[in-house]
């Protein structure tokens, strides 16, 4: 049986890229350790924009009406 996919939390993610940045600006690496990491940044840095648009979204749907908050349906999430 498959394992169900953890979702982790936009924290972790960005301390991550974060490390990943640090490690290829020390420029210690070689091509191909570099490359790697370049490409766990792009995918880190992917995910965390796709995190951040979902919570764009929910705000979005918490918006003012006649000067009171008002819930409406979020629209399907894309993927």
């Amino acid at each position: 049986m498959p394992k169900k996919e953890e979702k982790v939390s936009f924290e972790s993610s960005l301390e991550k890229l974060e490390a990943v940045v640090r490690e290829l600006e020390a420029g210690e690496k070689g091509l191909e350790e570099s490359l790697t990491l370049f490409e766990t940044g792009v995918t880190l840095a992917k995910a965390l924009t796709r995190q951040l648009e979902e919570a764009k979204r929910k705000v979005e749907v918490l918006s003012q009406e006649d000067g009171k908050l008002a819930r409406r349906p979020m629209p399907e999430s894309r993927q």
